[in-house]
């Protein structure tokens, strides 16, 4: 297929790639026309217009609701008619069904496809996308996705993809937030890090965190795959659509202000996993994973 990727980053730049290996027409486009250059395969465009007129879908990997909406209104004056649009972004759902409606009267159609699983998840095909949209532009777009990842899971929508994704950020920001929490007091009392993890494993109080990521703990200052900056907006989509759906969301708001903090400290273009550095300056206490312990404490 004839395929443009608009906005390069981490995300963004691997699905690029891998449509090129994929055996489609892929052009791209970046305001860092460097980031273009750099898919191997694929045409760079000067601009989204010219992307649009090059492709028959549009992804685009973006990183606030504003970006998308006047990316997209631009990329709408070009397109053809039938064209579909597809915004790979974590955006409000308000947002999403509004500028459905508004590219639905321009005789093009959007599917809104948020994801989960970074940069990584990016480069090795492991994605996860939360398709919304109608019938029509949904089927042509699966081909497209399923490659790309390990799911491709139809919400319905448009709106409701982003709803599922926002819940899956507030439950992943809220465990990682309450368990470096817990840590703090743990290394605190003289417990050691790995030790009161296996305990916490082992006592039932696991979660996405400490399975996952915290035996990484020591390690800071990598690239940054998911910028803290990304993560408080994301925060912020998440209080305002508990508003929008009448939901009280104190542990969101909560969570929100402390990524924002992080962002205030100047964490804010540093990798999430350096939110363990707010969790110390807070406590006064130094978080590391460390040698085994053995079997007692």
């Amino acid at each position: 297929m004839q395929i443009g990727v608009i906005g390069l980053g981490n995300i963004g730049g691997a699905i690029a790639a891998n449509l090129v290996a994929d055996g489609h027409e892929v052009t791209v486009h970046d305001l860092d026309a460097s980031l273009a250059d750099a898919v191997t395969g694929a045409s760079a465009a000067g601009d989204v217009e010219s992307v649009a007129r090059a492709t028959d879908i549009a992804l685009l990997s973006l990183p606030t609701p504003d970006v998308v909406a006047a990316v997209a209104t631009g990329w709408a004056t070009a397109a053809k008619p039938g064209s579909v649009l597809v915004d790979l972004s974590t955006n409000s759902p308000a947002v999403v069904r509004e500028l459905g409606d508004r590219l639905a009267g321009s005789g093009h159609s959007l599917v809104e496809a948020p994801l989960t699983g970074g940069a990584i998840g990016a480069e090795r095909r492991m994605l996860v996308f939360m398709i919304g949209g109608d019938t029509e532009p949904v089927a042509r777009v699966r081909p497209v996705l399923e490659p790309l990842g390990r799911a491709t899971i139809n919400v319905g929508g448009p709106g409701p993809g982003n709803t599922m994704k926002l819940l899956n950020s507030l439950i992943a920001f809220t465990t990682t937030w309450v368990s470096l929490e817990g840590l703090s007091m743990a290394a605190k009392a003289g417990i050691e890090v790995r030790y009161a993890v296996e305990i916490l494993r082992t006592a039932g109080a696991s979660n996405f965190y400490l399975d996952r990521q915290v035996e990484t703990i020591d390690g800071r200052g990598r690239p940054a795959q998911f910028a803290l900056a990304l993560a408080a907006k994301d925060a912020g989509l998440i209080v305002e659509s508990g508003a929008t759906l009448g939901v009280p969301t104190p542990v969101a708001s909560a969570v929100r202000d402390v990524l924002e903090e992080a962002v205030a400290q100047g964490l804010g273009g540093a990798d999430w996993s350096e939110l363990v550095a707010l969790a110390e300056q807070q406590a006064s206490v130094a978080l590391r994973w460390g040698p085994d312990p053995g079997d007692s404490p």
